[in-house]
């Protein structure tokens, strides 16, 4: 078992006040109880008609295959065949080699080779995948794929299931997606890749500036929507505003019953059938959610507001390990939020348990941090960044230090940047890039404007900036400024030479010189480039005469 508690230290159980806070616990539990379950906005369907691929040795594939082919319509690709075997069956056999996988319920493609040079090619409901490394190898399968492995209980559960397999289906769509919000790509920069990164069912690709999500493969899981900095994933089904609301309505019930120091303790299934088996002590309040990779930062935040002690998070080895490694980073950065503010002790815990014993000592040393002397009213929003804002400024108004800024680890969703002045030419590509508004031009004055609360540090400034002038500094500021634009660079606009109209920056004139003058739309015509575009446009339509006739009246008109 993996176990991060930061600070934390086990304190004695006080009977007296355990039994307080079971009593408290029932309280809580109840009021989750009463509240409904959401309605799934979407639904995406699945259908099958059994058409079934088993693929594995023969050894392992044809006696399975006779069983299903009872029930279902069967083709079976046998890995170690020579194409020898001519017996005759109720369903096709082939010889396979360089076999691809993919697809979902319904929807599988299958393509191989045989024995000719041409590959061959279909499509299947479902698939029972026997071989000895499975086909589709992510974390998370799709609906309708079984890899049982070698042992033979596991592979007669898959069977049986596989018979049930025929209908059709649904399931809810578990996210929504905002494009105006993602920070993946502009301008083809790469920025933030986070959910890509995370997503263990390979349901999530680039897609140009934009992200591609298929709802097919999505399994639900909810990770991509906690590392996501801008909100532009969005978990759908249950929304972030229901999680928040049965988490304030347990809290609310905990407290009113006289319990103390509670802490919300998040698990999936698998988790809960682990806490069957332990002893939780009263003050730890389970929340049960559809994955535990759902719920980050802001919901733990926004939990910690309302006056949780602590946050434990339960994961068991079914999880992705990248799951665990995403909220161990988003731990680090709300711990050491909750540190720079003041508030003693620990207030997250990860836990990877594999046994009741082990999960039960861990709950011992559950985080008792210290809370917000008054709980907050506010609810979850439906925009992740709003509810961060809601849940840092009332830790903020009563934190017990006051600060203006906080630093944060490298890949916080929070901070400011540092430009070179001396580097950056106000050519406004950052501006352009920029997937939150946070960069801004000056509009008529040449500036670089920035509004902090906006920046989610994805990087695409940095990474679009042509003079390698901007660097990310991960911090969470509480200035009044943040809210504000603020000027990072400035310089006085430069005039066209024939009109006397601003177009532009002696230092980005100067650099466009320095790289279009070997040009041959400008060869001879170096002052075009001291000109607006208009002018510009007026100059190589002029004949050569009347541009000496012009340069000369502009010569006098100068002296």
């Amino acid at each position: 078992m993996n176990i991060r508690l930061i600070e934390g230290q086990g304190v004695a159980l006080d009977p007296v006040q355990d039994d307080r806070d079971r009593v408290a616990r029932n309280a809580a539990l109840a009021a989750l109880a009463d509240i409904p379950a959401p309605d799934p906005l979407d639904t995406v369907g699945y259908k099958s008609a059994g058409h079934t691929l088993v693929v594995g040795t023969r050894a392992d594939a044809l006696p399975w295959a006779e069983r299903l082919a009872a029930a279902l319509p069967v083709t079976v690709l046998l890995l170690d065949d020579d194409g020898s075997d001519k017996a005759l069956r109720l369903y096709p056999v082939f010889a396979a080699r360089a076999l691809v996988v993919t697809g979902w319920l319904g929807a599988f493609d299958a393509t191989w080779q045989t024995g000719g040079s041409k590959p061959e090619h279909a499509r299947f409901d479902l698939v029972l995948d026997l071989g000895a490394a499975p086909q589709i190898a992510t974390h998370q399968r799709p609906h309708g794929y079984y890899a049982p492995g070698l042992d033979p209980a596991a592979r007669q559960a898959a069977v049986a299931e596989l018979a049930g397999m025929v209908g059709d289906f649904e399931k809810p769509k578990y996210f929504a997606y905002k494009e105006r919000l993602c920070a993946h790509g502009r301008n083809r920069r790469s920025g933030c890749n986070a959910c890509v990164e995370i997503c263990s069912a390979g349901a999530i690709s680039g897609a140009g500036d934009l992200i591609a999500v298929n709802p097919y493969l999505c399994a639900g899981c909810g990770a991509c929507t906690t590392v996501c900095p801008t909100g532009a994933l969005g978990y759908a089904y249950p929304g972030a505003a229901h999680t928040g609301m049965r988490i304030k309505a347990a809290l609310n019930a905990y407290t009113q019953a006289g319990g103390r120091e509670p802490v919300l303790l998040v698990h999936g299934l698998e988790g809960a059938a682990l806490l069957d088996a332990v002893d939780v002590p009263g003050r730890v309040l389970p929340l049960g959610v559809h994955h535990t990779a759902s719920t980050g930062i802001d919901i733990w935040l926004a939990a910690l507001a309302w006056g949780a002690a602590g946050i434990t998070v339960l994961m068991t080895d079914a999880e992705a390990p990248q799951y665990a490694a995403a909220l161990d980073e988003q731990m680090t950065i709300a711990q050491t939020i909750m540190t720079g503010l003041g508030y003693a002790g620990a207030h997250v815990q990860l836990l990877r348990a594999t046994g009741p014993d082990e999960l039960a000592r861990a709950l011992q040393n559950a985080p008792r941090g210290e809370v917000p002397a008054r709980r907050a009213g506010f609810n979850v929003a439906a925009d992740k960044r709003n509810t961060l804002d809601y849940a840092l400024e009332h830790l903020l108004r009563e934190a017990p230090q006051q600060v203006e800024e906080i630093a944060l680890p490298a890949g916080s969703p929070f901070g400011t940047l540092a430009v070179d002045a001396g580097k950056c030419s106000l050519c406004m590509a950052c501006v352009g890039a920029c997937p939150a508004s946070a960069l801004q031009d000056g509009q008529n004055a040449p500036q670089l404007r920035f509004i902090e609360k906006n920046c989610v540090q994805c990087g695409l400034c940095a990474d679009t900036c042509p003079e390698d002038a901007i660097r990310l500094v991960p911090r969470l500021s509480f200035r009044d400024t943040r809210k504000q634009p603020v000027v990072l660079n400035e310089t006085q606009p430069f005039h066209c030479i024939r009109c006397n109209k601003p177009f532009g920056t002696l230092r980005m004139v100067e650099s466009m010189l320095a790289r279009l003058a070997g040009h041959p739309a400008f060869a001879g015509h170096l002052d075009r480039m001291r000109m607006c575009g208009d002018c510009r446009v007026i100059d190589m339509m002029t004949p050569a005469g009347e541009q000496t006739i012009h340069q000369a009246q502009e010569l006098r008109r100068q002296r």
